[in-house]
């Protein structure tokens, strides 16, 4: 397993003017040493952390030696979004989580990475959340990232991804039992009603008393708050309503005419919360002005979470960004 660090950040100023002196921003590298290697940043989900590979690695079945990201190969490395609980230290670092943005997370992630001396990426890729922040990397520096990769996620947040983010915020800021009843109600937003009928088709539990989708609803509560701190909830879900808020359709255009950076958009069929149709919007926006993008789309029932599920098809998907890099490595 990578042993987990740590990079300082000091006299750190948010969109809103609140000045934070020192903020400590914890990572994991995995594969190659840094620079020695290109270099991939892999962000995380809202329940995600640095973690992407390995032990306990979420992203494993993508990354690691001899798979598509290949740890061999390249240098990958993770940034724990500050206040997200994988150190452990959540109220104390967040104290008011509206206080932070996508975006400026994003400036963080950069500013850890400049500590690193890494100043350019080959590729940026994250789900979800991850991949908003991966998008605000890429409108901060537009020439810096050779593929930027956002799976079920988009540019900007939706007026149906804000609504469900105000709903998860009142249920986490009023419930007497706040993550767990937040999470049952994720969990309906990432998957869709074909994936539960699939997986449960209406069974009960031996004893009766359930139906199993009540007690798989009631488990996924139960085992997210056992290893998950509600000041980090509350941040995560807060940063998904800011994703592209200070942007506009012609602030996306002019981005699209000025960056160098290849852009591989990946949506599911059937996501309810970054939806296929506003990726599709968001392809048929940026091929107006560029030919370095392309739109691909994963087909499932799973809604949202496929991008957790259907590794095959992801896979194939990525298989030849991360193979120009091998070919070059192996012929080296």
């Amino acid at each position: 397993m990578s042993a987990l660090k740590k990079t300082d950040i000091f006299d750190f100023t948010l969109q809103n003017g609140v000045n934070k002196s020192w903020l400590p921003l914890y990572y994991q590298v995995f594969g190659q040493p840094i620079g020695t290697a290109p270099v991939v940043l892999v962000n995380h989900a809202l329940t995600g952390n640095s973690q992407v590979t390995g032990e306990k690695g979420w992203w494993n079945a993508l990354i690691g030696e001899n798979k598509i990201i290949d740890t061999e190969l390249y240098t990958v490395i993770a940034f724990n979004i500050p206040g997200n609980g994988f150190d452990g230290n959540s109220e104390d670092l967040i104290p008011n989580y509206k206080d932070f943005t996508a975006e400026y997370i994003a400036k963080l992630f950069w500013k850890g990475l400049n500590s690193l001396g890494i100043y350019r990426l080959f590729a940026v890729i994250g789900g979800s959340l991850g991949g908003g922040i991966a998008w605000e990397m890429a409108f901060l520096q537009p020439n810096n990232i050779q593929h930027l990769i956002p799976i079920a996620s988009d540019w900007k947040a939706s007026d149906w991804l804000i609504a469900n983010v105000l709903v998860q915020d009142q249920i986490l800021n009023n419930s007497s039992n706040p993550i767990h009843d937040a999470r049952m109600h994720a969990m309906l937003l990432y998957r869709t009603p074909e994936s539960l009928k699939a997986k449960f088709n209406r069974t009960k539990n031996d004893n009766q008393d359930l139906f199993q989708i009540e007690s798989w609803l009631l488990h996924h509560g139960k085992k997210l708050e056992s290893r998950f701190e509600l000041a980090a909830y509350k941040l995560m879900n807060h940063l998904l309503k800011t994703i592209g808020e200070n942007m506009d359709s012609e602030q996306l255009l002019a981005f699209a005419e000025e960056t160098t950076t290849q852009i591989h958009l990946i949506a599911v069929n059937s996501d309810y919360f970054f939806t296929a149709d506003e990726n599709r919007e968001t392809f048929e926006i940026l091929k107006k002005v560029t030919n370095q993008v392309s739109y691909n789309e994963i087909q499932s029932i799973h809604g949202h979470d496929a991008f957790l599920i259907e590794f095959e098809q992801l896979s194939g998907i990525l298989k030849n960004i991360f193979a120009t890099t091998k070919l070059k490595t192996i012929l080296a």
